[in-house]
């Protein structure tokens, strides 16, 4: 028995140490781009980049991924907090190390009904502002970030989660689903005409930049095909959209592969490009049957929401592992049409997911754990490639 074991533990020692050797984008470099998100804590927090002085942090950062999205600092409510004052600072800091390092980065996010700040959709006397002059602050807003960064900003995702799928009745009756656009303060305000704006408006503030429209739940057949027919007719208004991005927040229970590949054929079908844009994988209780990542929900913590306090057990991180491995598989397997993965933070600890849907939760939705060590998760994910490509 001694003698078998040293035999295997010979025969992984090359496997091992390339896999220290070796990062995610290495592997998937003949697929896509592999990214991350950064800088979770700064939520509330405009006058600061929190990771630009983890050396650990960055050190695993620059080793596994080749492109980079701001998670907050970019956003309006942060960089544009009144109308004569933003904050460039942190995203030029970011952009520097992102550039340092040959990084991709993505811009996120120009125009989004949440995480705005409330001025914009408000006039001098505090009443609803006009729609001429909703447009020209869309336009100066958009010139003004977009134009900066100019030649710097891979892409940039343009309108995010302006999508909703309602529940209504049909003809007979029957409760159904159905898509349509979000009643946002932008679409009550200047109509569906926003859209459009907002691409046209972000392609003259950088012609270099790939457009993505972004959103969640993207696997529901509806929505996905309510948001690729948008694509085609923004395309036929003159807008350059040139990919859309899947938020892709999921869980051990949701979505299926069949269920990423419906919604992959249908973008396929519309000649509109793929990002994974915020992929995350959850594991603790889910609170509700909603497999959105709409922000406004909130949910008292309880004690049954919550079970892995101190450590997850062995057989959840390798079914989460297991998710993973299926999620890459289909996503490598349909690399012609995707051209980015990203991962919505780097580690457990800071991630958007201990505060949503449910305040407070120890969550551990990443590759990395909030040692910065890898995860089962991240050796299924590594070996996809691996794996696919010998079969």
């Amino acid at each position: 028995m001694r003698k078998f074991l040293t035999y295997i533990f010979i025969f992984f020692i090359p496997i091992l140490s390339g896999c220290a050797e070796a990062s995610l984008h290495d592997q998937y470099a003949d697929a896509f781009l592999i990214g991350v998100a950064v800088g979770s804590d700064d939520v509330g927090h405009p006058y600061r980049f929190p990771m630009k002085k983890n050396a650990k942090e960055w050190a695993l950062i620059h080793k596994e991924f080749n492109s980079l999205t701001a998670e907050n600092l970019m956003k309006m409510q942060y960089m544009h907090p009144k109308p004569d004052l933003y904050y460039f600072d942190d995203a030029d800091e970011f952009i520097d190390e992102a550039e340092r390092h040959g990084h991709a980065v993505v811009g996120h996010t120009l125009v989004w009904h949440a995480m705005a700040p409330s001025w914009v959709f408000k006039d001098q006397s505090g009443g609803t502002v006009s729609a001429d002059e909703l447009q020209e602050r869309m336009k100066e807003h958009i010139y003004t970030i977009a134009g900066r960064y100019r030649g710097r900003i891979a892409y940039w995702d343009v309108v995010n989660e302006a999508v909703k799928v309602k529940k209504v009745k049909d003809e007979t009756g029957k409760l159904v689903e159905k898509a349509a656009l979000r009643e946002s303060p932008w679409l009550t305000i200047l109509g569906e005409a926003y859209l459009e704006d907002a691409f046209k408006f972000a392609e003259k503030a950088d012609p270099t930049a790939k457009l993505l429209y972004n959103d969640f739940s993207m696997t529901n057949p509806k929505k996905a095909q309510f948001v690729a027919d948008m694509c085609q007719d923004l395309r036929s208004k003159g807008c350059r959209v040139d990919g859309v991005g899947m938020q892709a927040h999921w869980h051990l229970e949701y979505p299926t592969v069949a269920e990423i590949q419906h919604a992959l054929d249908i973008f396929r079908a519309a000649s509109l490009r793929v990002h994974i844009t915020e992929l995350d994988l959850g594991i603790l209780p889910r609170p509700s049957g909603e497999q959105d990542a709409d922000i406004s929900r909130n949910v008292e913590l309880a004690e049954r929401l919550n079970p892995y306090t101190e450590q997850v057990p062995a057989e959840v991180l390798e079914a989460q592992a297991k998710r993973y491995e299926e999620i890459f598989n289909v996503l490598y397997k349909n690399r012609d049409i995707v051209d980015r993965v990203t991962f919505w933070g780097l580690s457990d600890g800071p991630s958007w997911l201990n505060d949503w849907p449910v305040k407070g939760r120890t969550s551990h939705p990443l590759l990395f754990d909030r040692d910065l060590n890898p995860k089962p998760a991240y050796e299924a994910v590594y070996n996809v490639p691996s794996c696919c490509d010998c079969m």
